[in-house]
């Protein structure tokens, strides 16, 4: 019989923390997003079930959880205008989807169509990245770049849904410079 790891109790035992997201990315290597389960990961991890469900209450999360470390994109770059902005967004998402670690994202997004708990951290991961997307229009506005009667969640949704369709129809060597242009024209104040 292997030996859990020690609890500290509330708070996330680092270690802990590491040895789980390190089996759940393990499992997703070598199963897929099928073979991620709870009782997988923590038979791997040597953590307990209990653990994995206070910090990560369903499968979904954890998920999104591995998705989200392995990411590793700091934020958003700031050109100095939209169209430079929305394209450095394009080039810093399809750079990571194009890699062995960015290709699970598809995989969650496919996976969410018919599993509740994965749609439910997605939703959740996108409501963030939505937020985070909209910061690069209300810089524009700043700037005075940007019509004021054009809401920035709504520009953000526009460029997460053409990033996210190109991901899903294997499009990521697209020309991101024209995408970005097509996608602010008309956004810009004149």
């Amino acid at each position: 019989m292997t030996e859990k790891r020690a609890s500290i109790g509330a708070r996330r035992n680092p270690e802990t923390e590491t040895a789980v997201l390190d089996a759940a990315e393990a499992l997703l290597a070598e199963k897929g997003i099928s073979g991620l389960t709870m009782e997988a990961v923590a038979r791997r991890a040597r953590a307990g079930k209990a653990t994995l469900y206070r910090w990560w209450p369903t499968r979904g999360a954890l998920l999104m959880a591995v998705y989200q470390r392995q990411k590793r994109i700091a934020g958003y770059p700031d050109t100095g205008t939209l169209e430079g902005d929305v394209r450095g967004v394009l080039d810093t998402l399809f750079a990571h989807w194009g890699r062995p670690e960015g290709r699970i994202f598809r995989h969650i997004i496919a996976a969410s169509q018919s599993d509740p708990d994965v749609l439910e951290a997605l939703e959740a991961y996108r409501l963030g990245r939505l937020e985070s997307l909209s910061v690069l229009f209300e810089r524009a506005r700043a700037r005075g770049e940007l019509c004021a009667e054009v809401p920035a969640a709504e520009m953000a949704r526009a460029v997460m849904a053409m990033a996210w369709l190109h991901l899903l129809v294997g499009r990521l060597d697209a020309d991101t410079a024209g995408m970005a242009r097509t996608l602010v024209r008309g956004w810009t104040a004149r």
